[in-house]
């Protein structure tokens, strides 16, 4: 059997000093999250990051920066995640959009409540990718390369 991690999105957004989260049911309860999701089949990078914030949040998303690629996994018999968090900012919201199923309602928080709550988070990983944010560990969009559909030479 071939070992394959899930490949999902993340987005840090940061305006007038508080972040946006998005509180979400999840199988172990309510929790906050960065705005994320899965890839899906046939989407580059970029553009599933950009849906998946629009679903979740009803923001559009403009990504400026990589903050990090991470590999993440709960315990040995949870699956593994192969997540890009991308720094970015939000324009145009739709306050009349319907978010995606699972999503509760979106929350500006500043870091400072963030820790305060960090116990309520969805993972480890959103804090760390703040942090990372915060510390201006930021990677070219660049970086990424999207090969897609390409016929064979």
């Amino acid at each position: 059997m071939v070992w394959k991690p899930h490949v999902t999105v993340a987005a840090v957004i940061e305006k007038h000093n508080k972040f946006l989260l998005v509180e979400e049911n999840t199988p172990n309860g309510i929790a906050f999250n960065q705005p994320a999701g899965h890839l899906e089949k046939g989407e580059d990078l970029i553009t599933a990051i950009k849906r998946e914030v629009n679903e979740e949040t009803a923001w559009h998303f403009k990504p400026t920066h990589i903050v990090g690629i991470q590999l993440w996994r709960k315990n040995p018999t949870f699956p593994s995640f192969l997540r890009v968090c991308f720094a970015g900012s939000v324009y145009s919201y739709n306050p009349n959009q319907i978010l995606d199923d699972d999503i509760i309602t979106t929350h500006w928080h500043t870091h400072k409540e963030i820790i305060a709550n960090k116990s309520n988070l969805r993972s480890t990983l959103v804090l760390e990718s703040i942090d990372a944010f915060l510390a201006r560990e930021y990677y070219p969009l660049s970086l990424l390369k999207s090969f897609l559909d390409v016929e064979n030479e």
